[in-house]
């Protein structure tokens, strides 16, 4: 974070201050000597970051592929050295751009989107633990209550928030806790995903691939991520606001 020198306006008054504003700089990933992707980025959790984007893209599957990582600050770079055939030179024309802040890329194969199956999990839920989880949330966010410049995600189980992480992007923030639940071995198909931002349906892709069977955030879905949400069997619960929430998919994971 850098504090700037400002102008603040209140009505008809005009006086200086400062302000925090969160960092952003370009991360470029490198996988297997081909350059992948730059992501713009908070350059906290790099590694979560890197992880959790290969994985929610289908380039690896389980944290053993991943033979070497090395970030290097000074360039903004991190450098991966993947223990799979994976073909990345044609998995860069296989892209979709997604509906995050900025452009941002999510990799897929056509196959992979074709066959997405229903998630089997018996997770359940109960509306009080939702109120409680989505209030300590919104206080777990330091960078964002001090420049108000962030998303936030979140691993967490009925009572507690287990991984939280921060970034200027939604789908960054999503990537990173994905990425350090698998670095920490969680399971995470017994674990509830919270989002600060809009629920699209590249979210409840990454969800898929994760095992994650219910997602909690303060805003809204898409009329995609309900969709996909409904044949994959995830739940997704938003406009959680104090004790009201609305439950757009697998509202039997819900108990009152």
């Amino acid at each position: 974070m850098e504090t700037f020198k400002i102008l603040k306006i209140n009505g008809t008054i005009r006086e200086s201050s400062e302000r925090l504003v969160v960092a952003e700089v370009p991360i470029t990933i490198t996988a297997n000597g081909k350059e992948l992707v730059t992501l713009l980025s908070t350059p906290l959790n790099l590694d979560d970051l890197t992880i959790g984007f290969l994985f929610s893209s289908g380039l690896i599957h389980k944290k053993e592929e991943i033979k070497k990582l090395v970030i290097d600050r000074q360039r903004w770079n991190v450098t991966v050295e993947l223990d799979n055939d994976l073909d990345i030179e044609n998995m860069i024309f296989k892209r979709m751009y997604t509906s995050g802040c900025g452009k941002g890329t999510l990799f897929y194969n056509a196959a992979d989107i074709a066959n997405r199956r229903p998630l089997n999990a018996n997770l359940e839920i109960k509306s009080s633990q939702i109120t409680s989880l989505m209030s300590l949330f919104l206080k777990s966010a330091p960078i964002y209550l001090e420049t108000g410049g962030t998303h936030s995600a979140a691993i967490a189980n009925n009572d507690k928030i287990e991984i939280f992480r921060e970034d200027i992007g939604r789908h960054n923030a999503i990537d990173k806790v994905i990425g350090a639940g698998l670095m920490g071995d969680y399971d995470l198909k017994n674990k509830i995903l919270i989002s600060s931002g809009r629920i699209s349906s590249e979210v409840i892709f990454k969800m898929q691939k994760a095992n994650l069977a219910i997602i909690l955030s303060k805003s809204a879905p898409t009329d995609q991520a309900v969709k996909h949400a409904r044949k994959m069997n995830i739940t997704i619960v938003a406009f959680v606001r104090g004790n009201r929430m609305n439950v757009y998919s697998g509202e039997k994971r819900i108990e009152i």
